[in-house]
């Protein structure tokens, strides 16, 4: 992920205040790092966050009741994507992290343009699948709304130049992801559906355009082959993450251990062991307050 330098200058020029309150740097530093996904597949990001920021304190918020984004409405997704800043606002979110590659497509110009502090983006890794290429063909596996969202368009666009770029919609995957289903036939069976056909047409790298699917990488490298690479774009989102917070002067101090918590939109019942599986460690899960903007994203389905 490119750094966004134009944004970083303009935030620098904000006025700063004349006589802060004592503590509150320090209390900024320690704020949390809010991250968010349509549901748990965003875990692949806050698993690489949590590797780059040890000392960082983060909330994970999976919109498992409002669950997929990926074929619905672009009204939806951003009334969601908007409800999600809001709720990690108030629990005092330093920065904001998209963890989701239909919410950048549809909403992440309209969140930067509503809400003050940072937010991190999440996109499809074509600029270094296209570096990477010797065939000349890359594909992206991702949801329909990512592939179709004007966002996608551009980033082909930008960096695809002479490389062929493949673009395979993957219905049922995430559905998949979110019932714990890694490494059941049913799943294999779809991913072999969606795999398949990209390196028939001489795919030698792919693209993980959904958060969701890191959780399925094995079997997707298994179908691929060993001559195919497989690129998640995680790792990047979270050393911009790290190059946000310290031009902002707001990175925790490094001699502790950060905390991690859990909220869902959905049964806490149902998404608690799904987190706890994919996370690979017991968890607490806490629901998520309804509010007005979950009325709003429920009239525009």
């Amino acid at each position: 992920m490119s750094p966004e330098s134009p944004e970083l200058e303009a935030q620098s020029r904000e006025p700063r205040a004349q006589s802060p309150e004592p503590g509150a740097e320090s209390r900024k530093r320690l704020a949390p790092i809010g991250v968010f996904d349509s549901g748990v597949g965003g875990l692949s990001v806050l698993r690489e966050i949590r590797r780059e920021l040890p000392s960082e304190d983060l909330i994970y918020v999976a919109d498992s009741g409002y669950a997929p984004y990926g074929d619905r409405p672009a009204e939806y997704v951003q009334a969601r994507a908007v409800a999600m800043v809001e709720f990690l606002e108030r629990q005092g979110a330093k920065a904001v992290v998209v963890a989701c590659n239909t919410a950048t497509g549809i909403a992440i110009d309209a969140l930067r343009a509503q809400f003050g502090l940072p937010i991190i983006a999440i996109e499809p890794a074509v600029k270094p699948a296209v570096a990477h290429t010797r065939s000349g063909v890359v594909g992206v596996l991702a949801t329909t709304q990512t592939l179709s969202s004007q966002k996608f368009s551009t980033l082909v666009k930008t960096h695809a130049g002479d490389v062929q770029v493949l673009s395979q919609p993957c219905p049922g995957l995430v559905e998949q992801v979110e019932a714990g289903e890694i490494s059941s036939q049913a799943t294999r069976s779809l991913v072999d559906r969606y795999v398949q056909p990209l390196v028939e047409k001489g795919a030698d790298t792919i693209v993980l355009g959904c958060t969701h699917y890191p959780f399925l990488s094995a079997v997707i490298q298994d179908v691929a082959g060993r001559g195919v690479m497989v690129i998640d774009p995680a790792v990047a989102v979270a050393r911009e993450l790290r190059r946000r917070l310290q031009a902002h002067g707001v990175l925790s101090p490094e001699m502790r251990q950060g905390t991690e918590q859990f909220w869902t939109t959905g049964p806490t019942d149902q998404v608690r062991p799904v987190i706890a599986q994919l996370w690979a460690n017991d968890v607490d899960v806490h629901p998520v307050p309804s509010s007005r903007a979950d009325r709003s994203a429920t009239t525009a389905t």
